[in-house]
């Protein structure tokens, strides 16, 4: 009798063991899948591109993991920050966020989480929570509530299509004081 309890209690023990282990075999599959895992981490990096001896683009990373497949891309899990620089080497803008992703092939490069994008020469700042840049169509654009502050007026909308280089943009649902002058023919 004693006999027959302790093998009934090994064979339930051996069943709970053998189905338990299930989900936990699956998970590290699927975590140690070649795919998931990055190609490249390097930390503090910081990325230069020049043309002719004059900077045009420096970008700085506490983290970057560079993932390869059919579409390579790189990411910036701890944020990022871009400078860019005009054709004398002199910065004209930067974009920085705590997150983002840039798509090789696509060239588009998604940022979210204190999206900052600021132009120097025109004193203009963005700040959103997600931007996509397009860098084939030179565009920039956010499905998000976008805040753009000048030197004069603060303005808020609820999406944005714009300029890479912010020459032209197009805010929907704007909101904000706009000033006029009165008595001017438009």
């Amino acid at each position: 009798m004693l006999l027959n309890l302790l093998k009934s209690m090994t064979i339930i023990v051996f069943v709970v063991v053998l189905f338990s282990c299930e989900n936990s075999i699956t998970t590290i599959q699927e975590i140690t899948r070649k795919d998931t895992l990055p190609l490249v981490s390097a930390f503090n990096i910081e990325y230069e591109r020049t043309d002719s001896g004059f900077r045009q683009v420096l970008l700085t990373s506490p983290l970057m993991n560079r993932y390869g497949g059919a579409d390579p891309y790189s990411e910036f899990p701890e944020g990022f920050k871009v400078i860019f620089y005009d054709t004398a080497g002199h910065p004209n803008s930067f974009i920085e966020a705590n997150y983002g992703i840039s798509y090789e092939k696509k060239k588009i490069m998604h940022a979210r989480n204190n999206v900052v994008v600021r132009n120097f020469d025109t004193e203009e700042q963005l700040d959103t929570e997600n931007l996509i840049w397009d860098q084939k169509k030179k565009i920039i654009y956010t499905k998000s509530f976008v805040k753009i502050t000048t030197p004069d007026k603060v303005i808020y909308g609820d999406s944005l299509q714009a300029h890479e280089s912010f020459k032209w943009r197009e805010i929907f649902n704007v909101r904000g004081v706009i000033e006029f002058e009165e008595g001017r023919d438009r």
